[in-house]
C-alpha cells in the first residue's frame, strides 16, 4: 500500500489500517517515514542458549565436527550463560523480531523469555539413539517444558542422526495434536551418507562422543524418507535447514500429505557447510517457508534482515515481496502465533519495522532497519 496509514494505540496493537486519502486520517496527526513500513520479523529457528559460543566455534568444518565442537565447549558459569542470553533476546528485538521458534536442551531460558518483549513458541529437544534411553530421555524434557509458557512449548525430536527410529515412533503416543515439531534435518550430506550406507563422519563422532550406534541399520534412502513417516502425522513440522534435499525429498513429503513447513537458515547454512538449500526447488509453495537465524554459534549476528539480504542476494529470481512473507507471517501460522502478529491487520500486536534504503523494493545490502513500534 503505497503511503497507507497505520494507527496504533500505546499497547501496539493496530487500531486501523488506511489508504493516504482516507477521511478518517484527514484530521488526526500523521508520522511520515520514508522507506518501507513491514510488521515484525519471525525467528523460525534459534538456539537462544548457545549465545555464549560466539566465535567458540570454526567456520566451515561441516556439521559432524561443527556438533563436536558445541557438545565439548558449550559449558560456561550459569550467569554467563544467562548474561548472553538477555544480550540476545535484546539483540533481535531491536533487530525487528517480534516472535522466534528457539530450540532448548536446558531451562536457562525461561526467565529471559517471560519477561522479554518477544514471543517465545520453545521447542524442547528429545535424543535417544537406543531404546533403552527413551523414557529417560522424554522426562527430562517433560521436566525441562514445565518451566515454559504452556500455550508455547513443545517436546520435539531433534535430528535424524540423534533419535532412533523407536524415538521417532514414540512421539506418536508422546504428544497431543497440537504439539508442535521441530526437526533439523538435511544440515549435512553426511546425514544421507549416514542412512543410505551407515558410512561417513558421524560414524567418527559417535565414537568421539562416546555414542553407541550399534543398533542404527542403513536405510539405502536419504533420512528424511526413513524417518518422517514414524512421526505422527497430523502434527505441524518444521524440517530446519533442508539444505541437502533433494526434489526426490520434497516429492515424497509432498505425497504424504503432511503438515510440512520447510526452515532455511542461510547464514548458518554457509558458516557450517559452506552451501545453501536449493531453495528454488521449495517455493512453488512460498506459504510454505519460513526463515531462522539458528544461534550464535553458527551466525555472527540474529538478524532476519540479514538473513534475508543472503536469500536475496543468490536467489535473484525471488523479490522482496515474495520472501517476506517467510519471515513474517508463515513463521507465526506454524508457530500458532498468526492470530497475534505476522501481518500489519486490526486487532494484531506485530510491531512494526521500517525498511530503509530500498529502492523499487529492491533487498541490498543498503537497505537498513528501524523499530517503530
Amino acid at each position: 500500500m503505497r503511503k497507507g496509514v497505520v494507527a496504533i494505540d500505546e499497547t501496539g496493537t493496530i487500531k486501523g489500517v488506511y489508504e493516504e486519502t482516507d477521511p478518517a486520517v484527514s484530521d488526526v496527526k500523521i508520522e511520515f517515514y520514508d522507506g518501507v513500513l513491514i510488521p515484525g520479523f519471525v525467528n523460525a529457528h534459534c538456539h537462544i542458549e548457545l549465545s555464549h559460543m560466539f566465535g567458540k566455534t570454526k567456520k566451515g568444518t561441516g556439521l559432524p565436527r561443527f556438533l563436536a565442537d558445541v557438545m565439548k565447549n558449550r559449558d560456561a558459569k550459569e550467569k554467563d550463560i544467562l548474561a548472553k542470553i538477555e544480550a540476545a533476546d535484546e539483540m533481535m528485538y531491536n533487530n525487528g523480531i517480534q516472535a522466534v521458534g528457539d530450540h532448548v536442551n536446558t531451562e536457562l531460558s525461561a526467565k529471559t523469555k517471560a519477561d522479554s518483549r518477544i514471543k517465545y513458541h520453545t521447542f524442547v529437544e528429545v535424543m535417544a539413539m537406543t531404546k533403552e534411553d527413551i523414557q529417560v530421555c522424554v522426562d527430562k524434557a517433560r521436566d525441562i517444558e514445565f518451566y515454559f509458557d504452556a500455550n508455547h512449548a513443545s517436546i520435539t525430536p531433534h535430528a535424524p542422526y540423534s533419535c532412533s527410529k523407536e524415538l521417532f515412533k514414540a512421539f506418536r503416543k508422546l504428544v497431543n495434536e497440537d504439539n508442535i515439531l521441530s526437526v533439523h534435518n538435511q544440515e549435512s550430506d553426511e546425514e544421507n551418507k549416514l542412512y543410505r550406507y551407515k558410512q561417513g563422519e558421524f560414524l567418527d563422532f559417535y565414537k568421539e562422543m562416546g555414542l553407541n550406534a550399534d543398533s542404527f541399520k542403513a536405510q539405502a534412502r536419504n533420512s528424511i524418507q526413513s524417518y518422517l513417516a514414524h512421526l505422527p502425522k497430523n502434527n505441524p513440522l518444521i524440517l530446519v535447514h533442508n539444505t541437502y534435499m533433494s526434489l526426490k525429498d520434497i516429492d515424497f513429503i509432498e505425497r504424504l500429505g503432511r503438515d510440512v513447513y520447510f526452515c532455511v537458515c542461510p547464514k548458518a547454512n554457509l558458516y557450517i557447510e559452506g552451501k545453501l538449500p536449493k531453495i528454488l526447488n521449495f517455493v512453488p509453495n512460498h506459504s510454505r517457508m519460513v526463515v531462522g537465524t539458528d544461534s550464535l554459534a553458527s551466525n555472527d549476528t540474529l538478524d532476519m534482515l540479514e538473513e534475508l539480504k543472503v536469500i536475496s542476494a543468490h536467489f535473484s529470481q525471488l523479490d522482496f515481496l515474495q520472501i517476506l512473507p517467510w519471515a513474517t507471517i508463515n513463521g507465526a501460522e506454524v508457530l500458532g502465533l498468526a492470530d497475534q502478529l505476522g501481518s500489519i491487520e486490526v486487532g494484531k500486536t506485530p510491531g512494526l519495522v521500517l525498511l530503509e534504503g530500498m529502492n523499487n523494493l529492491r533487498l541490498t545490502e543498503r537497505v537498513t532497519l528501524k523499530r517503530i513500534a
